[in-house]
């Protein structure tokens, strides 16, 4: 018994190891493979069209150039689609966020007939496919004489996601404390005191984590864009990706390049909200 528990223990550690190093091994492998694509666009966006022409697009680059993001930035008009799809974006993700939060604070924290019907009507909406809605959002903007206007996409955003937003801050909030809200109450706080001073400052982490995911889905949609809007000039980045692969259809260096602008926002919000994105991740995992 004394020398088979030491034998043992080290065998266990062995499996340990190996398991933490094969563990390790898949994992890095997995990077790897995932990081590739984004990889091989960069590197691609950095060529020069002679360059892939001679030696194929899966080669080793031989030449450096930025001229590919200046062609897709003035020529092939991302400058325009960034600033449309900017243009959409902030104002979407701010009225949205804030009448979520609004609704979600109205029905987590005060008792109101069909509170829970209202609730489940909103999530109800989210779960129905955008595809089936298509044809009535397009005739529904037409009559209303906002067709082919900034305007309508920026409806088309709010309207189809602030159901959403609600879902998630009604749970965030209604695990804040009532005796919270009671003291306040005590002190003389009304109920908007109450939300801007108490609730909205608690609710920070899932507003953080809510403001990147939006503006990440506002930014990079393209199926409303195409439903509501018909003017090249007004389309957003990502459909004005797809007039650039057809303007440039076998340069792909540029359209490489234009691919690159147009991530540049979203993993740059992603990157800001990064530490606020995980907590809030963190603590709808805990409830």
């Amino acid at each position: 018994m004394t020398t088979a528990h030491p034998r043992a223990s080290l065998v266990a550690r062995r499996r340990r190891r190996a398991a933490t190093a094969g563990f390790h091994l898949g994992a890095g492998a997995l990077a790897l493979l995932w990081l590739l694509p984004i990889a091989l666009v960069v590197v691609t966006s950095l060529r020069s069209f002679d360059d892939i022409a001679a030696h194929g697009l899966g080669s080793v680059p031989r030449s450096f150039t930025l001229g590919n993001f200046r062609q897709a930035w003035v020529d092939g008009g991302q400058q325009r689609a960034l600033v449309n799809s900017l243009l959409v974006t902030v104002p979407c993700v701010l009225v949205t966020l804030a009448l979520a939060a609004m609704a979600a604070f109205g029905l987590s924290r005060f008792e109101m007939p069909f509170r829970r019907s209202v609730l489940l009507l909103m999530l109800g909406g989210n779960l129905l496919p955008p595809q089936i809605l298509l044809i009535p959002v397009s005739k529904l903007s037409e009559l209303m004489g906002v067709y082919d206007t900034l305007p309508a996409l920026v409806g088309v955003q709010i309207g189809f996601g602030v159901g959403f937003y609600v879902f998630v801050l009604h749970g965030f909030m209604r695990a804040i404390p009532v005796e919270i809200q009671q003291a306040a109450v005590i002190d003389g706080a009304g109920p908007w005191q109450i939300f801007r001073r108490i609730i909205l400052p608690l609710t920070r982490p899932a507003l953080a984590a809510l403001s990147a995911l939006s503006f990440t889905w506002i930014f990079n949609d393209l199926l409303w864009a195409i439903t509501v809007l018909r003017s090249d000039t007004k389309m957003p980045i990502t459909a004005a990706l797809i007039g650039l692969q057809g303007q440039y259809v076998s340069m792909w260096n540029v359209i490489a390049a234009g691919s690159v602008i147009a991530a540049v926002p979203t993993v740059a919000v992603f990157l800001r909200f990064q530490r606020h994105f995980v907590a809030g991740l963190n603590l709808g995992a805990v409830k």
